[in-house]
């Protein structure tokens, strides 16, 4: 899928009844708010947000040390922001995929690979141990392409996913046919090691996890400021009181980050996503897609689309918008021209589908980088961690970051500190109103990329200056 033309004269008319609100937060499951934080208190280690890394955090901190006191401090309810928004992929790569690690780290490609699948396995084994039931099925992915030059690209893929050891397999259109029937897609990559999960039960889960463990988690609670004081402890503050922690964990995705340093780490896009009504078998049927795969497809607006447990499709993606100056904005995840586009596209992909309708729509908040993956650091003499700028693929690498966020509290060189995408920052952007215009500038160039197949000067430029913008 290149553009969003041709658009189905019916396509609007599915969006009629659509819910304005993620599909995976709107379920009467949803657990009841937790109190804010209305006394000064104290404690060991004081996490702030409580999305999957924060909660990653506060779980890993408390079981490895039952008698260390760990306070969580959300803003909102857990994950109300980008845990519980996204489309449930949860990836073993730590850097955005294979080839942006061995473009970046070369030396050490192996290294952040072996740690990426590792860390993947240990995310299912402490689902288990901690009884946290969120649908994680290792089905695989498939990466479909629409144009002879994705197809060529995906061959490139297979190739390097060889290389590193991984089980990919290329299909042709008929072996495609039977993961995906559509007229768009003409060929495809199988990865076997990929899983999906229901993004709000891993959120609520963690959550549930971490109370159980006795982690203290107020909520509704937004920490406005931080203040290291020479007695060693980390002053936070909140509306209605004060936190003393000896050490401190920002885990706060593209909220503000609370370091100045961090200001120009990372920029917000703005991504988009649709779930269907839910769908008969033989509707399913009809497209060819009767396994527990995801799928993305191989263009730089890219889409992902994955099923969900009760038959129904989400389809995301394409569309990804950044607004000048920066806004971390609940009203931005709302955009009509979007979800417009995203319906085109989805009955142009799955014409077997004429008539069916959308129940959601809705947006989120990525926190991208210009190396598209996370970044760790110290502040405050090693008291203060953080872990941030996972860029749209952190569902499986915020347990890494949360673990190197320990690391790094505790003084200890690990493997997972090694690495240089860990020990250096990512360059940042550029203030306004260059940024701005340099993200234009990519965006379009990487939608005319997808058109024609052609890499053009700008971002020829920009890749060997080692930065980007990725959907």
């Amino acid at each position: 899928m290149t553009t969003a033309a041709p658009r189905p004269t019916d396509h609007r008319s599915r969006l009629r009844d659509t819910k304005t609100a993620p599909y995976w937060l709107d379920r009467p499951e949803h657990p009841a708010p937790l109190p804010r934080l209305t006394a000064d208190t104290t404690c060991d280690l004081a996490v702030v947000g409580g999305g999957y890394t924060g909660l990653w955090t506060a779980l890993l901190a408390k079981r490895d040390h039952p008698e260390r006191d760990v306070l969580v401090l959300e803003q909102n309810t857990c994950g109300h922001a980008a845990s519980g928004r996204n489309g449930g992929f949860c990836s073993p790569s730590l850097t955005h995929g294979l080839a942006n690690g061995v473009e970046r780290w070369p030396a050490e490609a192996r290294l952040l690979h072996r740690l990426g699948l590792e860390n993947l396995d240990a995310f299912r084994r402490d689902l288990d141990t901690h009884g946290i039931d969120c649908g994680f099925t290792r089905g695989g992915k498939v990466t479909v392409a629409a144009t002879p030059w994705q197809a060529e690209g995906l061959k490139g893929a297979h190739a390097l996913a060889h290389r590193f050891g991984e089980h990919t397999r290329l299909l042709d259109g008929a072996q495609l046919r039977e993961y995906v029937d559509s007229p768009v897609w003409t060929a495809g990559l199988w990865s076997p090691d990929y899983a999906l999960l229901d993004p709000a039960r891993l959120v609520w889960g963690l959550r549930a996890a971490c109370l159980d463990l006795g982690v203290r988690i107020a909520e509704h609670t937004e920490v406005t400021a931080l203040t290291a004081r020479h007695t060693g402890r980390v002053r936070l503050a909140t509306p209605y009181a004060a936190v003393g922690a000896r050490q401190v964990a920002l885990a706060t995705n593209i909220y503000r980050p609370l370091l100045k340093r961090l200001s120009l780490s990372m920029i917000p896009v703005y991504d988009y996503a649709l779930t269907t009504e839910p769908l008969r078998d033989d509707q399913l049927a009809a497209v060819g897609w009767s396994g527990d795969h995801g799928i993305t497809d191989a263009g730089n607006q890219f889409h992902y689309l994955r099923k969900t447990d009760d038959h129904r499709i989400l389809f995301g993606g394409y569309d990804a918008v950044y607004h000048y100056g920066s806004p971390v904005d609940e009203a931005r995840t709302q955009r009509p021209a979007t979800f417009d586009t995203l319906a085109a596209q989805f009955a142009e992909a799955f014409p077997a589908l004429a008539g069916v309708r959308f129940s959601h729509a809705w947006g989120g908040v990525i926190d991208s980088t210009t190396r598209f993956c996370m970044f760790a650091g110290t502040a405050a003499r090693g008291r203060v961690s953080y872990a941030l700028g996972f860029t749209g693929l952190g569902v499986g690498a915020t347990r890494y970051g949360a673990q190197v966020m320990l690391d790094l509290l505790a003084g200890r060189r690990t493997e997972r500190t090694r690495p240089a995408m860990i020990r250096r920052p990512p360059v940042p952007f550029p203030p306004e109103p260059v940024r701005y215009l340099g993200v234009e500038a990519t965006r379009r160039s990487m939608a005319r990329e997808d058109v024609d197949g052609r890499r053009n000067l700008w971002l020829r430029t920009l890749d060997r200056l080692g930065l980007g913008f990725d959907s």
